[in-house]
């Protein structure tokens, strides 16, 4: 099985329609919060076929609207703030912090933790458990000194493997594999 693993989409439609056209064949996406607006739930519903799970993030203040739009979606799930499951034999979490998931990495609960929020892609291992941060498709990151661009980045997993790649989206739109600097 090959999960995508997404974050922080922040409204940026163009560039998770890129994504979501890179990850089309995998078999599920994890979505690790800040779609930002309600109409991007519509945008992953058609541009993704299979089952989407989804956490809010600190972003996500329209949650009404947000829970609705997945209502219409059977295959969108809203877990809220906290998504636990077993996919493919593999224990899966997914939580938006940083802060919060790496301690749940800690914990050697799950097999894979997937976060977001921090905008920074980031593939860890925590003991037996790998903790997966697959950027920000939004493309910029927050630093004290502003906001500094970024390549949009997201993950897919292989279940079988237990590998997961990074990826990232180019200035031409092309999806090339994403190793980031040490």
């Amino acid at each position: 099985m090959r999960l995508a693993i997404l974050s922080d989409i922040h409204d940026n439609v163009w560039t998770l329609a890129i994504a979501l056209a890179y990850v089309r064949d995998c078999d599920a996406l994890i979505c690790c919060g800040d779609l930002c607006s309600p109409f991007v739930i519509d945008e992953l519903a058609s541009g993704f076929h299979r089952d989407i799970h989804i956490v809010f993030g600190n972003n996500d203040a329209d949650q009404f609207r947000i829970t609705n739009k997945t209502r219409i979606h059977t295959k969108v799930h809203l877990h809220g703030e906290f998504f636990e499951a077993e996919l493919d034999g593999v224990r899966f979490a997914a939580n938006h912090f940083d802060y919060l998931a790496k301690p749940i990495a800690q914990a050697g609960l799950h097999d894979v933790v997937c976060f977001g929020h921090n905008h920074v892609f980031e593939i860890a291992r925590f003991g037996e458990t790998q903790a997966i941060n697959p950027g920000a498709i939004m493309g910029a990151k927050f630093t004290a000194y502003g906001r500094v661009d970024v390549p949009p980045t997201f993950v897919v997993f292989d279940t079988a493997t237990r590998e997961a790649s990074g990826f990232q989206i180019e200035a031409n739109q092309r999806v090339v594999s994403h190793r980031p600097a040490a």
